[in-house]
Formats: structure tokens, sequence, C-alpha cells
């Protein structure tokens, strides 16, 4: 459900009820109908990145398919990305032949791309689905640091949001946490209240105990 959520926001799935307020902005229709002018940066859960385009292609594909921009600007703009998440002199290169963390850091390229012609484009709310799924503890770590680090520079959004069951993930990248389970919000406070608060749910899972209110399949 929380990535459902996620496809939600950010305008590639329609929900079957209720309302989404971005900002006080209501959302409204699908990402393609840019109705309500809510720009949304997404790093899915698998990256999602074209195997038949180069890295250079996917981080500005925004900018090829949407800009009258010439290529040689919107390969300075690319070249602008990847150094920003560590990745400089990478642009030739095919997903095929990145590491899990370096496709990951990709996407996060990708997802801060915005045109300078228009700056309605220019991503105001950063989705991280799941962004350290699959990565070992050393990897996981670069990848948080860079949540972090491209928040403090950036400056282009005013906020982002993240789905993960990783320990250090929340810890290290969140000021406040929502908690759902069994498509409800059971809990929500900010990131000093997670040791301390009683509810079993957040007990149960923080711990990592078998017995508690979340039950295991099988």
């Amino acid at each position: 459900g929380k990535s459902t959520i996620f496809r939600i926001i950010a305008g590639l799935m329609e929900p079957d009820s209720g309302e989404v307020y971005i900002e006080g902005v209501k959302r409204e229709g699908l990402i393609e109908d840019r109705i309500d002018g809510v720009s949304i940066g997404m790093v899915f859960q698998q990256a999602a990145l074209f195997d038949s385009l180069t890295v250079e292609e996917n981080v500005g594909f925004l900018l090829y398919q949407n800009s009258k921009l010439p290529r040689s600007c919107i390969r300075k703009l690319v070249n602008e990305k990847l150094d920003m998440v560590g990745l400089s002199g990478t642009g030739d290169l095919y997903p095929s032949v990145l590491s899990g963390g370096m496709r990951k850091r990709v996407s996060f390229a990708r997802a801060i791309m915005s045109n300078p012609d228009n700056p309605k484009q220019g991503t105001e709310v950063l989705l991280y689905d799941e962004p350290t799924a699959g990565l070992d503890p050393i990897a996981s770590t670069v990848i948080e640091d860079l949540i972090c680090h491209l928040q403090s520079i950036q400056g282009a959004w005013g906020s982002y949001a993240i789905v993960t069951h990783q320990d250090s993930t929340i810890r290290r990248t969140t000021d406040r946490i929502v908690f759902l389970h069994q498509g409800k919000l059971q809990w929500q406070g900010r990131i000093s209240e997670i040791d301390n608060t009683d509810h079993p749910l957040i007990r149960q899972f923080m711990s990592g105990y078998l017995s508690g209110p979340i039950q295991v399949a099988g």
C-alpha cells in the first residue's frame, strides 16, 4: 500500500476515493494531464532506468522529450546532476554495466532534473520508494548520505518522503515518521519519539520481534 500511495501522490495512479493535497494544492488528474501544475520527482524502488539508453539519456530524458534546449545544453545540465550524485564521467555508460547503488544514484539524478526554461517544471517534492532496497550496508549508507546531501544543497524542493523498512534509513534521513499497517495510518511522530513510544506496532517493528500485533506470514 505504501508504494501505491506514492504512485497516487506522483500522479501515476488515480485514487479510488479521497483527495491528495501537496503544499495546499489539490492533486488532480494524472501526471500527463498536467492540470494542477504540481511537479513531483520520484525515485523508483528498482531505479526504473531505460536499459537501451545511456546514463546521460536517462537523466536527461525529461528535457530530451519536453524541451527545445540544444543537446549541448542538456548534456551540461545532465553532467551537473551526475556530479551532484557522485557519478561524474558516467554519461556514456549503459545501465547494464552499473552496480545496484550506481543505478539508484542515476535515478536520483533523473528525479532532480528540471527545465531551466520553465521554472514551473522544477521539482517541488521528491519521493523515494525503498531507496536502499537490495543494497549492502555500505551502499545503503552512500544512498542515505546522498539523500541528506541533495536536500541540503539543492534547495529546489520543500519536502521529500521515503518509503523504507530499513532502520538506518529511518534514523539517518527522516524528521517525521508515518507508520502504515494493513492499509491504515497507525502511528506518526518525530524520529526522536520512536524509541520512547509504547505503541505495540512500533515496538515490534523496531525490535524485530516475531511475537506481537504484526503477524508474519508462513
